[in-house]
């Protein structure tokens, strides 16, 4: 697998990676981390990764982020 490059968008840390004919995009926020597999042939070149990295994907992925963290929390509070 490689690493081809890791950015932050605000609070989430970006990883984009190569491996096994595809691109992984892996964002991270807190303890919790959404990651996408790409096929490399849905795409022309690395470039267009950024466009899918777009201001709504991330923003729907901070909206994931918080469902993640409340259902977590909700869970954590069952078992106390």
């Amino acid at each position: 697998m490689r690493i081809i490059k890791e950015f932050l968008r605000g609070d989430i840390k970006i990883t984009l990676y190569h491996w096994n004919n595809r691109y992984l995009l892996k964002l991270e926020w807190d303890l919790f981390e959404q990651t996408f597999k790409v096929p490399e042939w849905d795409v022309t070149s690395e470039a267009d990764i950024d466009q899918i990295l777009n201001d709504e994907f991330v923003a729907a992925a901070v909206n994931r982020f918080n469902e993640m963290a409340a259902t977590l929390g909700k869970a954590l509070q069952q078992i106390s």
